[in-house]
This record gives structure tokens, sequence and C-alpha cells, in this order.
């Protein structure tokens, strides 16, 4: 007969930034994607200002999963409760509480206490359920000391950025050329290669190694699509050189005069690899000019080659 077993894991970490700087960072669910490594995509499906639901795209043990989450924000406290909808792995919900904790005025604890519900007869998926929470918390505590430790220079840091162009075509046709990104090389002359799998229908892993001035650098990604809503989200995982994270979005918008594509980009800066890759010279402000050039000029050299396709294609009546 099935059994259920609650595990119950307590992380604490000591930051040394505001905690109103590291409940902010905690609470914009958007961005979490930027700055943490394990989390791919966030949607926010509703919202009052004080409880928000969320489905939720992470990189678990290596393995993507998705769910739904409650939220329960409380500014005041600094503390936000969470729990999930549908968990990331069967039989197994999770729930919880991050509350941080003003030290001082510049020091914070941030504590992160979970539950997780584990039942069924399989030992292997309890065994896989635990490894996971424990090794997704711990590298998200330490990557949200890493970011808010660097309050200060936040705004400095971090770029967004888009671009768009207007299609005379069908927006089938332009999402179709985005959601083939394998035969993007050829066509596109900055892409030299791109293997992409898709592990289930519409999640995407793509590498892809594109050509620079500077020379030639490898990304890898995934992508999740949104065929209806005309949307494709991606977030690399391996990102370029001058990027501590790199996540995007390709929106495909058609209205009564044609069709808007739009390519937004959102990155975080790796400071300390400035000089090695643009000279020893180079400073903050030249590494934030030369990313937005760099990603917009290959964005749209893609959107360009988007339009050809469908504005070129040959319709049958």
């Amino acid at each position: 007969m099935s059994g259920e077993r609650v595990d119950r894991a307590t992380h604490t970490v000591h930051v040394a930034a505001p905690a109103g700087v590291v409940y902010a960072v905690l609470a914009d669910a958007a961005k979490l994607p930027l700055y943490f490594s394990p989390s791919i995509h966030v949607e926010r499906l509703e919202s009052d200002g004080e409880r928000e639901r969320l489905r939720m795209w992470s990189l678990l043990d290596g393995q993507l999963k998705s769910w739904t989450s409650w939220r329960h924000l409380d500014p005041v406290e600094r503390r936000i409760e969470f729990r999930q909808e549908l968990s990331a792995a069967a039989d197994s919900p999770m729930s919880g509480i991050l509350h941080a904790r003003s030290r001082g005025p510049h020091r914070t604890e941030l504590e992160l206490q979970y539950d997780v519900s584990v039942t069924g007869d399989l030992p292997e998926v309890g065994a896989w359920t635990g490894r996971a929470a424990d090794g997704s918390s711990r590298t998200q505590l330490a990557e949200l000391k890493s970011v808010a430790e660097r309050w200060t220079r936040l705004d400095d840091l971090v770029l967004s950025f888009e671009d768009a162009v207007r299609v005379n075509g069908p927006a089938e046709l332009v999402y179709d050329f985005l959601y083939r990104a394998g035969d993007w090389p050829g066509p596109v002359p900055h892409v030299a290669r791109a293997d992409l799998t898709e592990d289930a229908p519409g999640v995407q892993r793509l590498t892809t190694q594109t050509l620079t001035e500077y020379g030639s650098y490898t990304t890898d990604s995934v992508r999740i699509c949104f065929p209806h809503a005309g949307r494709i989200v991606h977030k690399q995982t391996t990102p370029h050189p001058l990027l501590e994270a790199h996540t995007g979005e390709w929106s495909v918008v058609p209205d009564e005069s044609g069709v808007s594509v739009i390519a937004q980009h959102s990155v975080v800066l790796r400071e300390e690899n400035i000089t090695a890759v643009l000279g020893e010279h180079a400073g903050l402000g030249q590494a934030r000019r030369h990313v937005r050039e760099e990603l917009g000029r290959d964005g749209r050299a893609l959107l360009a080659h988007a339009k050809r396709h469908a504005e070129s294609a040959v319709r049958m009546l």
C-alpha cells in the first residue's frame, strides 16, 4: 500500500545587502530566470498584488521540469510563501517560505524552509525529488547572494532591449522560420552551426556556433515554444562569454495590416570577462554598447530572414 513521507529542510545564507534588496530580487518572478541558472522561464498566470499564480520551467538535476505554483508576497515582513499546485515530480508537491530578515543596514539573513511530500511505492522517485530540491535550493541561494551583493551596480550590469520588424506576409511562416532554428546555417551568415533537438513537443535544446568580429563562440539554449500565441521564449544555459545570463523571446503579433515580429533580450553582463574579450582598456560602458550592438545586429538579421521567408513564399490558392 502506498505511503506518504514529508521531507523537511532549512537552508540559510547571509547576504551583504539590504533586506529590501534581497526581497525585491526574489519577488520579481519574471526576472528569476535572469538571476538563477536552474530557472528557464516564468509565466505569471494570475496576480492580485499579494498572491500570484505562476507557471515555471526549471532544470532540476539536469532535467527540464515544469509546474504551477502559488506565491503569497508579504513586502512588510519580507516573506514569500509558496505552494506547488502541480509538482515538478509526480506525487511530490513542494511548499515553503522564503524570509529575508534584516541583520543591519547592509546585512540580511535569508532563510528558506520547505517541505516535499513524497507518495508512492517507488523509492527512486523520493530520492530524485530530495536530491533535486536540495541541489536547486542551494544553487539558487548562492546565486541570490551573488546578485544581491552587487546591488549598487545591478542597474549597470543588467541590460534589456528589443528590436522589431514589420512583415507583409503570413504569421505562420514567420513563426515557422523562427521555430526551425536548425535550418538557420546557410541562410543566416552569422550562424555557422545550429544543432536542434526537441525533447518534447514545443521544448527544444539548441546549440549554435555564432561568428563575430572577435571570432566565434558557442551557446547552448533551452527554447519553449507557444505556437498558438506566436511566441518562443529562450534562455542560454551556456551564454556569450561576456554574459552571466541571457534570456529572450521571439513574438509574432499579427494585426489588420500585417505582422509585427519582435526580438526581446535581457542579459546580465559578466564583468570579469570584459577585458579578456574586448581588450585591457575596455570598461562596463563599452561592454554594454558592444552587447547591445552585437546581439541586436544578430537578432535583426534573423528578423530580416524571417521577413524574407514569409514575404517571398509562394501561396497556393
